[in-house]
């Protein structure tokens, strides 16, 4: 297995739900009342049998317009076309921007030759138009013209690939556990999205149940301590791969370069 965090930057978000790019090199947090500030990170990762995308972040583009999710797969040595599952914890903004890309002044999958795994219940949240977390337009253009599968509550979707209903972020949340040889990786979303989350126990206002969110943070971080999963934290500000002990008492993050 083989791991490669695709990092998409640092951002502001204010009550406008609009990510504004941030770099803590050249601005001043304290322009930016109210706003929380996150770090945007997918991942790529090869196993034996495919080359997954978990989650997509904002869907920006460089000054060749390009977007910087395809020009980091590059840089990762891969085609966006080499790419043969999506897997998507959730569908908020920030980690499903991406799933689609501009061109022509038409939204058209970015991934057009994958497959996407999603949470029925989530796409059918994403729709409902409740949220302004979501973008429908994103979904309606992949409805169109992407091979989605849809699960429902947790089970494995292949060998070496289990997905497992949260429900702590948003009511439709999903993680990923991937097995691949002797290597194994934990995708959490947005329910172990940074390491810091591990070492301070703290409820989440951003969270659909801030409860059960910190509750399976816990979880999830003995299981990864206990049975040697490494960790990839979305919206980790550095070292988004890292490996976990936990002590009894509590828990340390390893980096994995």
């Amino acid at each position: 297995m083989k791991i490669f965090p695709l990092g998409e930057g640092s951002y502001s978000v204010d009550a406008s739900k609009k990510f504004v790019p941030f770099d803590p090199q050249i601005d001043n947090y304290r322009d930016r009342p109210g706003s929380l500030f996150i770090h945007v990170n997918p991942f790529l990762v090869q196993t034996a049998t495919d080359l997954i995308l978990f989650d997509c972040g904002l869907g920006y583009k460089d000054t060749r317009d390009e977007l910087f999710l395809h020009q980091h797969i590059r840089s990762a040595g891969f085609d966006p076309e080499d790419v043969t599952l999506v897997l998507m914890s959730h569908l908020h903004y920030d980690h499903s921007g991406g799933l689609v890309v501009e061109r022509n002044g038409k939204l058209e999958p970015s991934f057009p030759g994958a497959e996407h795994v999603i949470q029925r219940g989530e796409w059918e949240t994403a729709f409902s138009g409740r949220s302004s977390s979501y973008h429908q337009e994103i979904f309606d253009s992949l409805q169109r013209s992407a091979q989605i599968t849809f699960v429902e509550g947790s089970g494995e979707f292949k060998p070496g690939i289990k997905y497992e209903l949260s429900g702590g972020h948003c009511q439709y949340h999903q993680v990923f556990w991937i097995e691949d040889g002797e290597d194994k990786c934990f995708f959490g979303g947005d329910e172990l999205p940074e390491p810091e989350q591990l070492i301070r126990r703290f409820k989440a206002k951003y969270d659909f149940d801030a409860q059960k969110a910190m509750e399976l943070r816990d979880i999830y971080g003995k299981k990864a301590a206990a049975e040697g999963w490494t960790c990839l934290f979305y919206h980790a500000k550095t070292n988004p791969v890292g490996n976990i002990n936990y002590n009894g008492d509590h828990f340390t993050i390893i980096p994995v370069q």
